[in-house]
């Protein structure tokens, strides 16, 4: 195997707020096909991945766990590793943004930076997304939404610091058009170039004051580093980066990366802000950032609050590792989204893995056995038949090969697969149970099944990245050994000479299944699931009232003086938008209209209303309450509605249109 020089690759790190669905776990079996094709081909490969722990989300529901941050990650991130580890991922590291050597890190990168007038501080106004934890100005807005998860946004103040991307931004827009595959696929690099950085960039705020879960500030601790500072320099962190100039061999050796794979929705950080930060402290950028769609549930992105969640461990049960790495790998296209549906896991599996190579192995295996048992042996007797399958054969390698360097995994799959395809044709062809009826063609019989077992042999050899127990599995049925990434081009392999033999009792690598029987699995999956997130949420509803069940009786609150009641300041309030308070099911958040100023006020009635429901309502609101957080947003009043004795809940609205602001007495 030829030595072809190191290879550092990255994924995102997974942000450690809960378990990954399928859509999240895509990434890390991606960046492992594509470490384990490039350790075939000789090089020297550097894989890291982990996670991203900081951040206003997970303080939140550390706060709702009743836990500590720091607890509420460590469980999520073992969580995290563990499916990592169930998809069979062979990662050389895994970095938690806790960990105290990154920490120290990022806190001395932040001093640099400030020392070096490239951070300053100041006061942000503007427009923050909860879900992506980012502020957007106007112009980069869809619809007035979030540009990236389609959430509303919310006006937000807050001292801060700042990070001066605009003088840097010619230099990185020189760089992208001077090195046409840092950014790929190129659609998402024209994205980044018209969308951002040709309109102009905007100053980048690095701190939070109101975030307390984060790396401090080391001369201002009132102030925690901003989430994708943090996260982004993992990257750098983690293969032993100093600040100071005291970088580790590790680091000098792998850096720049060759490959940061992410997910499209976070191309903007890795492709703007990442390079900015690595000009600013005088380090390369990485060679290639590739942004990977998503793998949508039936056309859909993935949502706990939509249910449409599958999980890798619910594949692995009902189909085992590679069989969901298949599916995962072979079914995403290069750039755009990829549909899962357990209706179509069943048809994959049952065509592409059961059919045409479950089959192919054990038709081979079981004639081997029965007309040669199981000696492998080439006399010679070839004929034209053959040239077709030998030329595929040994051409699979280099159309595979270019395709993954384009990183075009399930192109480069479907190359083996029709490798695979072509010696079922070839059996088809040649009819071995035919040539056994006929002892003058004992010899031709017998090449015919080496050959199969040579072409099956360099076809598994191709799929040890993409299904790599698998890959072990048929060679072991064939009695074969893997054969070098350099000799995959070449035919002859197996010995010829009759000193190997296939197993004798071949088994089945994949069941064929039935849709009824997966689906009644998917069932009793799909109820756990909502029961679980029932119980996560907190959901305790009234039961509702009997037919014919008397009124309760209704009990009063203690009197209060007209003193007491004038202290109290009730308006009416004009809804102008409105939005789902994210990882919440009863909780909305409104911007409400009240005379000259706007309201931000979190109501617990999901239940009752929608989002689009709620805007240009006009309703009854108690101005003057403390301002609270609910579920991590502040909540500066209140809505006031009626409650019925079973729950349910109404808006109370002024019976005539009166305008925002006017006084409730």
């Amino acid at each position: 195997m030829s030595d072809r020089g190191k290879y550092y690759i990255t994924t995102a790190i997974a942000y450690a707020s809960g378990k990954p669905h399928i859509g999240n776990t895509y990434e890390i079996v991606l960046a492992d096909a594509i470490a384990r094709f490039r350790r075939q081909q000789g090089y020297d490969v550097f894989f890291q991945t982990g996670t991203d722990e900081h951040g206003q989300k997970n303080e939140t529901k550390a706060q709702a766990a009743g836990v500590s941050p720091k607890e509420f990650v460590d469980s999520t991130a073992a969580e995290i590793r563990r499916i990592w580890d169930l998809m069979n991922t062979s990662y050389d590291k895994f970095i938690r943004t806790t960990d105290d050597y990154h920490v120290a890190q990022v806190q001395k990168i932040f001093k640099k930076l400030y020392d070096q007038g490239d951070i300053y501080k100041g006061h942000y106004d503007g427009l923050y997304c909860n879900e992506c934890e980012a502020f957007y100005t106007e112009s980069q807005l869809v619809d007035g939404k979030c540009p990236v998860c389609g959430s509303e946004v919310h006006a937000q103040q807050e001292e801060a610091y700042f990070f001066r991307m605009s003088k840097y931004a010619p230099r990185l827009i020189d760089y992208i058009n001077t090195h046409p595959d840092f950014i790929q696929p190129v659609s998402r690099k024209n994205e980044m170039m018209n969308n951002f950085l040709l309109p102009g960039l905007q100053d980048l705020c690095v701190s939070r004051a109101s975030v307390k879960w984060g790396i401090p500030v080391t001369f201002d601790p009132n102030q925690t580093v901003y989430v994708w500072l943090d996260a982004l320099t993992n990257y750098i962190t983690g293969i032993g980066y100093d600040a100071d100039g005291n970088s580790t061999d590790q680091y000098k050796k792998l850096w720049p990366a060759d490959l940061h794979l992410i997910g499209k929705d976070i191309i903007r950080f890795h492709t703007i802000y990442w390079p900015i930060f690595l000009m600013a402290l005088g380090e390369p950028l990485p060679k290639q950032v590739f942004g990977h769609p998503w793998l949508l549930q039936g056309g859909e992105k993935m949502s706990k609050s939509k249910g449409n969640v599958i999980y890798a461990d619910d594949m692995v049960d009902l189909f085992g590792v590679d069989a969901s790495r298949y599916f995962v790998l072979h079914e995403m296209p290069y750039e755009n989204d990829g549909v899962i549906t357990w209706e179509l896991l069943v048809e994959r599996i049952n065509s592409d893995l059961a059919n045409v190579l479950g089959n192919l192995v054990k038709r081979t295996v079981s004639m081997t056995n029965q007309y040669f048992s199981g000696v492998v042996k080439d006399p010679g007797a070839s004929e034209p038949v053959d040239d077709e399958l030998k030329a595929l054969a040994v051409a699979t390698r280099d159309l595979c090969d270019k395709d993954m360097e384009t990183l075009r995994v399930a192109d480069a799959m479907t190359k083996v697969w029709d490798l695979f395809k072509r010696c079922n044709k070839y059996i088809d062809e040649t009819e071995p149970w035919v040539l056994a009826k006929d002892p003058a063609k004992h010899d031709r019989l017998a090449t015919v099944l080496y050959n199969l077992v040579e072409a099956i042999s360099i076809g598994a050899s191709l799929i040890k990245s993409f299904m790599p127990d698998t890959s072990a599995a048929i060679l072991k049925e064939l009695g074969a050994e893997e054969i070098p990434y350099d000799e995959l081009d070449k035919w002859g392999h197996y010995p010829a000479d009759g000193s190997r033999k296939v197993t004798e009792n071949p088994t089945t690598l994949f069941e064929r299944l039935k849709l009824d029987d997966v689906m009644k699995k998917v069932a009793v999956i799909e109820a756990a699931q909502k029961k679980a997130a029932a119980a996560e949420e907190g959901k305790n509803e009234k039961p509702a009232k009997a037919a014919g069940e008397a009124d309760t009786t209704v009990e009063h609150k203690p009197e209060i003086t007209i003193d007491d009641f004038d202290r109290l300041e009730f308006r009416v309030g004009e809804i102008l938008s409105c939005e789902a308070v994210p990882k919440s099911k009863k909780l909305l958040c409104s911007q409400v209209k009240i005379g000259s100023e706007t309201k931000q006020i979190v109501s617990g009635i999901h239940k009752y209303y929608s989002p689009e429901e709620m805007v240009g309502k006009k309703v009854m609101v108690l101005v003057n309450l403390k301002p609270a957080k609910l579920a991590g947003v502040l909540s500066q009043g209140m809505i006031l509605c009626a409650e019925d004795e079973n729950g349910d809940l109404a808006l109370m609205k002024p019976e005539k249109d009166f305008s925002a602001g006017s006084e409730i007495c």
